[in-house]
């Protein structure tokens, strides 16, 4: 590949902001504003937020890029329901990471080390009422593996501690936490990078956890080749077209340093932890780089970025589990607090628990799992609320399961490290499909053509609903059977059967 000729442009966050600004996606806020009420403008905005004049030096920030479905997808180039599909079918095509120089990376445009290197000129918002102090909250951070040589991408927030210094949180279960305790139990400081201003996709990709290297998976999410450019303080590869790169390391002494309170993606605060120090080496960044922070928590977690990102990965992760588990999945969806709604087309009693059983363990955060029959719309709130009215009785389809590892900071725990989670089968059973009972009403479909030239010689033929009837006698009036049906009844010669249609007695 020609390396001169390698696309640093087209990913860039910047142009997909720039793409926004003549839709209804985008509001602009021209006036200063300081930056402690950016989070009040974009908490819960349903539209991205670019704030062209923010904090003492009128720097440019964008907030709340990714917190919709619609923004998502378009940053894919594709429509909201093509959204699951295409990160589906990018997954399973490989996709070029390829190295360039410093001269040719934008990302080190300006390169700021030592004393220079201090997080203090940057832009930093405080997020949250009762936060620990101020946070970036849209940094990813990538490690590579010593024990592997492969690279991690993870999404973690950075609480600012210092002008050198800040926390970061690693006590959840992640490759992250399993690297760095690695490097803990050696003795050894741990490097890392963190990536502030990236395109949507290299977010999902952080926001995964798909066995391989990770730069190679933010490559086929993004559908083309990735550049990469070698940090100036560490070894780490890092997206060449990136807007700002945080250069530095995780000591080695552990879990030493106070983190916390912050308004995490349950939408309440996590509670302050002990927690890592990470030591800024280096700032390197383009001469016009855009600030990106992200909209976390609060009670509108569907206008959060990480419920969105988080809804994308929980439905990726959930559609490649069922691939496996069950026959014929048909959709799935999950909301931004991770409950999931699958329809299928089960064919055998007992395939709806299969999958209940198989969403359970795919995923820590999946809690609450829904499983519909393909009639049912599962982005239709109105049709999931008619199947758990009319498919479920709670004594018999409701699946309650404990012990699962779960997502910590649900406050629902109580302090438990494991949880329960519940599956309701909403499915109609097998031995009941094609019923009566079951079948959904709907206008009369009268097809054109007589084919008897009355009610008895169509009766003669079999039994028949009433609609059959009106077909048979070529009528669209339903008027016009009553007279014959009438006659029949009054002659005892008009039976039912037992599902209402008209036949001929014996």
């Amino acid at each position: 590949m020609d390396k001169a000729a390698l696309d640093t442009d087209s990913f860039r966050l910047r142009n997909f902001v720039d793409s926004l600004v003549q839709s209804d996606e985008l509001e602009i806020v021209e006036e200063p504003i300081a930056l402690a009420d950016l989070a009040a403008r974009h908490d819960s905005n349903p539209k991205a937020v670019l704030f062209r004049n923010a904090g003492p030096d009128g720097e440019e920030i964008i907030a709340n890029l990714m917190a919709s479905r619609s923004r998502l997808a378009r940053s894919f180039g594709v429509a909201e329901d093509e959204l699951l599909h295409t990160v589906l079918d990018r997954l399973a095509t490989d996709q070029d990471v390829v190295e360039i120089g410093a001269a040719d990376a934008p990302v080190q445009e300006v390169v700021w080390t030592g004393e220079d290197a201090d997080f203090l000129r940057l832009p930093i918002p405080f997020q949250h009422d009762l936060d620990g102090g101020p946070y970036l909250s849209a940094t990813l951070d990538i490690t590579v593996n010593p024990q592997t040589g492969l690279t991690n991408i993870g999404c973690r927030r950075m609480m600012i501690t210092g002008r050198h210094e800040a926390g970061v949180d690693v006590t959840a279960p992640s490759d992250l936490r399993a690297i760095y305790e690695g490097s803990v139990a050696r003795g050894e400081r741990l490097p890392v990078s963190f990536v502030l201003g990236a395109h949507p996709s290299v977010h999902l990709a952080g926001s995964m956890r798909i066995p391989g290297d990770e730069t190679q998976l933010a490559a086929k999410l993004r559908g083309a080749s990735l550049p990469v450019v070698k940090c100036v303080t560490n070894d780490i590869r890092v997206p060449a077209d990136a807007e700002i790169i945080l250069e530095g390391y995780l000591d080695e002494r552990g879990y030493v340093q106070d983190e916390g309170p912050f308004g995490e993606f349950m939408g309440y605060y996590g509670l302050m932890k002990q927690n890592p120090v990470f030591h800024l080496t280096a700032i390197t960044m383009r001469r016009d780089a855009l600030f990106q922070t992200s909209t976390i928590s609060g009670p509108q977690l569907r206008r959060t970025d990480s419920g969105q990102l988080g809804a994308v990965r929980t439905e990726t992760v959930v559609w490649r589990a069922l691939q496996s588990a069950i026959r014929e999945p048909i959709a799935v969806y999950a909301s931004t607090v991770n409950n999931v709604r699958l329809s299928m087309r089960p064919r055998v009693p007992g395939e709806a628990r299969n999958a209940i059983a198989c969403l359970f363990g795919c995923l820590a955060n999946v809690k609450n799992v829904y499983v519909v029959d393909d009639d049912i719309d599962i982005f239709d709130d109105q049709m999931m609320d008619w199947a758990m009215a009319t498919r479920y009785q709670p004594d018999r389809d409701l699946i309650v399961e404990g012990g699962f590892r779960v997502v910590p900071i649900d406050p629902s725990l109580h302090g438990e490290k494991v949880g329960a989670k519940v599956g309701f089968d909403l499915t109609i059973a097998t031995n009941r499909k094609g019923s009566m009972e079951f079948t959904v009403s709907g206008p009369p479909a009268i097809a054109e053509g007589q084919r008897f030239d009355s009610v008895l010689a169509a009766l003669q033929d079999g039994p028949k609903f009433y609609r059959d009837l009106m077909v048979a006698t070529g009528t669209r009036d339903a008027r016009d059977v009553i007279p014959e049906l009438e006659a029949l009844r009054s002659g005892g010669r008009l039976g039912r059967g037992s599902d209402g249609e008209f036949q001929l007695k014996d």
